[in-house]
C-alpha cells in the first residue's frame, strides 16, 4: 500500500475540524448538535473515517497525524458541548417563558373536608362514655346465629326471633340485627368486673321511613360486677343523656321486654321537633324512642360462666341515628343516606 502523504492527511483533519466548527454555529436545536456530533465523530463519522488513513503512515509521520486529529478531536468535542449548552439554557427559556405562572390570578380555594354528622354523633357519645369510664370494643357484623340469639336467651324457635327481620347469609351465619352478640364475646374472655360499650353497624330487614333503615348505626352498653342495680342503670343513662341533650330535655323509662334483659326498659326523649307537642318525627306521640335497656337476665350471665348469684349486671342499646337527629331536631333519618350536601354542610 503507498503511503499517505502526512501533510495531506493534517490538512485534511483541519478542514474536517473547521467544518465541523461552522455546521455547530448552524445548529439550531439540540437534535442538530447530535446530528453534527455523529456525522464527524461517530463510528462512521468524517474524522474517524480520516484518522484511519494513519495506518498507512510511516512510523516517524503518524506521531504528527495523531497529534493533528487528537487536537481536532477535543476542538470539536469542546465546541459541542459549548453549543450544547448554549441551546440547552435556550429551550429552558422558552420552556420557562411558555409556562410563566400569573403570580396575580387569585389562588383556587382548597376545600375543606369534614365528618359525617352520624359519625361526629357516634364520636361523641363514645366520647362521653369514655368519660365514664366505659372500654371501646368492636363486635363482628358477620356474626353466628348462636351469638346473635342463642346465647342472648333467645334459642332457636323462641318467639322473640320474630322481633328482628333477620338478613342471612346461610343457615347459621347472619348479618348481626344489634351490637348485642359482642355481649356474650366480650364476657366469655373476661372476668368481672366489665364496662365496655360496642359502636357499630347492624342490619335488619326493614322497610325505609323516617325512623327506621336497613342498615343503622347502634352503640351498646354492659356492665357486670357484683351488686349492681336498676339505680345504677338509671343514674348511667340519666348522666348520659344529660351529657348529650343538655339538662333540659325530658326523658322518661317505661316497662319493656328484652329476651337479654330483666327487668326491660324503654327510654324515651321529648321529641326535640314538636318539642312533646306531636308531629311525623315522633309519630304524633310527643315522645322518641332512644334506647332498649335493662338488667342482664341470668340465663346470658349463665351462658358465659358467670354466677347469676354472685354477679349482676345492666346493658342499653341506642341508636346514634335516632339520638342524632333528636339532637339537631332533623325530621327524616333517610337524609343522612342521601348524600345531599345541602344538608349535609351545615353539620360542618
Amino acid at each position: 500500500m503507498a503511503d499517505v502523504d502526512v501533510h495531506e492527511l493534517v490538512e485534511q483533519i483541519e478542514r474536517i475540524r473547521a467544518e465541523a466548527e461552522r455546521a455547530l454555529a448552524a445548529a439550531e436545536t439540540l437534535q442538530d448538535v447530535e446530528t453534527v456530533r455523529v456525522r464527524f465523530l461517530g463510528r462512521k463519522g468524517e474524522l474517524t473515517a480520516a484518522l484511519s488513513a494513519m495506518a498507512s503512515l510511516s512510523s516517524s509521520d503518524k506521531p504528527i497525524a495523531g497529534n493533528a486529529a487528537n487536537t481536532a478531536k477535543r476542538a470539536i468535542e469542546e465546541s459541542l458541548e459549548v453549543r450544547f449548552q448554549e441551546l440547552s439554557a435556550e429551550a429552558l427559556t422558552r420552556q420557562l417563558k411558555a409556562e410563566r405562572i400569573d403570580l396575580t390570578l387569585p389562588g383556587r380555594p382548597v376545600e375543606r373536608g369534614y365528618s359525617h354528622p352520624l359519625l361526629v354523633a357516634l364520636q361523641e357519645i363514645v366520647d362521653i362514655f369514655i368519660r365514664m369510664g366505659y372500654e371501646v370494643v368492636e363486635g363482628r357484623e358477620v356474626e353466628y346465629e348462636e351469638y346473635n340469639f342463642t346465647k342472648l336467651n333467645i334459642p332457636t324457635e323462641h318467639p322473640a326471633r320474630d322481633m328482628w327481620d333477620t338478613l342471612y347469609l346461610s343457615a347459621n351465619m347472619l348479618l348481626r340485627t344489634h351490637t348485642s352478640p359482642a355481649q356474650a364475646r366480650v364476657m366469655e374472655t373476661t372476668r368481672p368486673p366489665v364496662r365496655v360499650i360496642v359502636p357499630g353497624r347492624c342490619y335488619r330487614n326493614e322497610a325505609e321511613d323516617a325512623t327506621h333503615g336497613i342498615q343503622f348505626l347502634q352503640i351498646e352498653g354492659l356492665v357486670v360486677d357484683t351488686d349492681i342495680t336498676l339505680a345504677d342503670l338509671k343514674g348511667t343513662l340519666y348522666a348520659f343523656c344529660r351529657a348529650y341533650f343538655g339538662p333540659d330535655r325530658e326523658l322518661r323509662f317505661r316497662p319493656s321486654y328484652f329476651p337479654f334483659t330483666e327487668p326491660s326498659a324503654e327510654v324515651d326523649v321529648a321529641c326535640a321537633v314538636c318539642k312533646g307537642h306531636g308531629c311525623r318525627t315522633c309519630g304524633f306521640k310527643g315522645w322518641l324512642e332512644l334506647l332498649g335497656a335493662g338488667m342482664v337476665h341470668p340465663n346470658v350471665l349463665r351462658a358465659v360462666g358467670y354466677d347469676p348469684q354472685v354477679y349482676s349486671g345492666f346493658a342499653f342499646g341506642a341508636g346514634p341515628d335516632r339520638l342524632c337527629i333528636q339532637k339537631y331536631g332533623i325530621t327524616d333519618l333517610r337524609l343522612f343516606r342521601e348524600n345531599d350536601l345541602r344538608f349535609l354542610e351545615q353539620f360542618s
